[in-house]
């Protein structure tokens, strides 16, 4: 299993909400480069990034420091965050990105995450943010009334390869991921599964690599030293 610390980005900071929530944000540090090479030197190989006025507003507002991040950390990165066409996966893969993620376009856009998954194939990813067992988008600041298992069945029948599953309710909060949610969705899917939100203990990880997901993203953890990455990095070797 991958790990992925997380940089989320608001006025190009590293910064966490809770929830999903803009009004309850900590800034971490001015510099998120700087916090992608300590992930690294730490033995992160991937990095998770979320532009989250792109998520919020619909178009990427990042865009520098997230290309200053992949030119000089040599990480494998995803970004999401506000990418809703494909001029923008293009300038985010021209720069080194490796893989996009989509998130309100996917659910409202199907021929458009068709297309996209046409041309791109795994370079393409979903994100699937779960409020009350429905998709939330636009940043979580709205839902869907999709059903998030059926939407993800959907994905993998669209060419989907990658998901990235995150329960709102624990995202921020340092209380647990959501296990029976993560081992529901390993039980019907057979693309590659990513869990977010709440992941809190290296136990934690373990039992996510056991269970078989292949990546797990660590974001609010790691900043308050809830975690160290060098030991999530080996625990999610156990399987």
């Amino acid at each position: 299993m991958i790990i992925y610390p997380a940089i989320d980005l608001y006025e190009g900071k590293a910064v966490r909400l809770q929830r999903g929530d803009y009004a309850q944000m900590t800034v971490y540090s001015d510099d998120p480069l700087s916090v992608a090479l300590g992930f690294k030197k730490a033995g992160a190989v991937s990095l998770h990034v979320v532009d989250l006025e792109g998520a919020r507003d619909g178009k990427p507002a990042n865009y520098e420091t997230i290309e200053q991040i992949a030119s000089e950390s040599g990480l494998f990165i995803q970004v999401g965050g506000g990418i809703r066409s494909s001029e923008t996966i293009k300038k985010y893969l021209s720069i080194g990105v490796r893989r996009v993620i989509l998130g309100t376009a996917a659910v409202s856009q199907e021929g458009f995450l068709q297309e996209m998954v046409g041309s791109y194939n795994e370079a393409i990813a979903v994100s699937v943010d779960i409020k009350d067992g429905l998709v939330a988008i636009k940043g979580w600041t709205e839902t869907s009334e999709m059903n998030a298992i059926d939407f993800c069945e959907t994905l993998g029948k669209i060419g989907v390869q990658t998901v990235v599953c995150t329960d709102i309710s624990k995202d921020g909060m340092l209380s647990g991921t959501n296990m029976e949610l993560y081992s529901l969705l390993r039980s019907k899917l057979s693309i590659d599964l990513i869990a977010s939100g709440g992941v809190s203990s290296v136990d934690e990880i373990k039992t996510l690599s056991e269970m078989g997901m292949d990546g797990a993203i660590l974001g609010k953890a790691l900043y308050t030293g809830d975690i160290d990455l060098a030991k999530a990095v080996e625990a999610a070797k156990v399987v």
